[in-house]
């Protein structure tokens, strides 16, 4: 599921939206309450989504059914936010009735009541929002998660560049903005409010009533006017290392500048890189001889869409380099991880939008995957076409991530493996514990016979190790072998 489904159900007549939203699964943006829920219960989640990037949270649904939120039910989880969290989590409520349900076949009393559901649209805070008991909460995929105290140190100190794509432009108005762009964007949410209200409610337009940082990047016709520093450059080298002088490696036409506005550059950046990125001839599903990406597609356009939108667009003097040389591509983006970071754990990297309102634009307009998995997404595409994994370094100012076209293993070995084994060893190792047989398999989407088969191939080159008290041990499972 997207956003863009709950934006679908969103907009639907009041009295179908209850029905529409109560099958729909639960993501980063959008959560299901009981009618039953406490408000201060209500309000872990409400900090949650107002440390991340927002959402909507529907109380009055629960196990597929539409219950009813009373008058006393529904003044408290009104007031969750102003009783319960600190400072108050901005929280703008509405109410939808559904008909009540048609008589039941055991005969039952018909409660002519109509059920009402309590929508709760929460916007991206500007600091760092927590329980008043101290405890703080941040949305992540489809939960809400606890963080330890040194967690929500590191993300208090990243709410100072969070608040920069609230900050308002007030040099320019919301008549400045591209009006094509504003109209493709109410259509994917499907609104019916005017421009000024779809706005608003993104938080895309201060108080004053001028149009924000994040509006400007992604609306206006040419925002590197305001802001010089955000543009995308895609550079080719003809050798893998840069070199200087007379001996640097850049192509003649290869440092390209890619200016407008954030989803302009996406779809120009990638075109760049796609024509740019070096190829390979390997034998095809076709039974032919093709031209292939030494790096996939899909894992240098998701570190592509990842710096644009959340690279920090408060450091001014830098911008979004993708350097592609003949056996790697590296995107850097100006600003360190934002949140809750292991750079030599990228499994473990949690999801955090420095730039909420422009996450949540994207993710609207279907820019990304939108689930916060991208750095599990880029591993994957790397490990199904045999590479290995991408590399994240941090310095004090800039994340570069790494992809390189080297194999997961060396030629011979991979020669001598039979296929597909690279991927189930790529599944263990992307795994955080070690897998039995039946995990692998349907990791894989393969036989258990064939996942069997490479994991025994696995085993004689040295490559996993299977830990097993006896040949029928029901709890015996395969690990990485030490070093792999």
């Amino acid at each position: 599921m997207t956003i863009s489904d709950v934006n679908h159900a969103l907009s639907q007549p009041a009295h179908h939206v209850a029905s529409t939203l109560v099958d729909l699964p639960e993501t980063q943006w959008f959560d299901r309450k009981s009618a039953r829920i406490q408000a201060k219960k209500l309000a872990e989640t409400l900090v949650a989504m107002g440390n991340a990037e927002g959402g909507v949270v529907a109380v009055g649904l629960s196990d597929g059914v539409i219950e009813h939120v009373t008058d006393d039910q529904a003044n408290a989880l009104r007031q969750a936010a102003i009783d319960f969290t600190q400072p108050p989590v901005r929280v703008r409520a509405e109410e939808c009735l559904t008909p009540p349900p048609e008589e039941d076949e055991q005969d039952h009393p018909h409660d002519p009541t109509p059920r009402r559901t309590l929508l709760l649209h929460v916007t991206p805070g500007e600091t760092l929002h927590e329980m008043s008991d101290g405890m703080c909460f941040l949305r992540i995929g489809d939960e809400t998660r606890r963080l330890t105290h040194a967690q929500r140190q590191e993300l208090f100190y990243d709410r100072s560049d969070s608040s920069y794509d609230s900050t308002p432009n007030p040099s320019i108005t919301i008549d400045d903005l591209d009006a094509e762009a504003i109209g493709e964007f109410r259509t994917a949410v499907g609104a019916q409010a005017p421009v000024e209200h779809l706005l608003t409610s993104r938080g895309l337009v201060a108080g004053s009533g001028a149009p924000t940082v994040a509006a400007t990047l992604l609306f206006h016709p040419a925002p590197q006017g305001l802001h010089p520093h955000a543009h995308v450059r895609v550079l080719r080298y003809l050798s893998d290392e840069r070199g200087s002088g007379a001996g640097l490696s850049l192509e003649d036409d290869g440092d390209v500048r890619i200016d407008g506005p954030i989803p302009a550059v996406i779809d120009r950046a990638a075109e760049e890189v796609a024509a740019r990125v070096p190829r390979r001839r390997a034998l095809g599903t076709s039974g032919r001889f093709d031209p292939v990406p030494v790096i996939p597609r899909d894992a240098w356009l998701e570190a592509l869409v990842n710096a644009v939108v959340h690279r920090s667009y408060s450091m001014a003097g830098d911008h979004i380099r993708i350097e592609i040389f003949p056996t790697r591509i590296e995107v850097t983006s100006p600003g360190r991880f934002p949140g809750i970071v292991d750079v030599d754990a990228p499994q473990s990297i949690t999801r955090y939008a420095r730039n909420p309102h422009i996450a949540r634009v994207c993710a609207d307009l279907r820019i990304g995957q939108e689930l916060g998995e991208g750095i599990r997404r880029m591993m994957d595409t790397m490990a199904a076409a045999g590479l290995a994994g991408p590399s994240f370094r941090q310095t004090a100012s800039h994340v570069v991530v790494t992809l390189s076209a080297h194999g997961l293993l060396d030629e011979e070995t991979v020669a001598r493996l039979p296929s597909g084994a690279v991927e189930v060893l790529a599944i263990l190792q992307r795994a955080d514990t070690p897998l039995g047989t039946g995990a692998i398999a349907e990791a894989a989407g393969i036989a258990r016979p064939t996942t069997l088969r490479r994991l025994r191939a696995l085993e004689t080159e040295g490559l996993v190790h299977w830990d097993a008290e006896s040949a029928k041990d029901p709890r015996a499972v395969w690990r990485p072998a030490p070093g792999r």
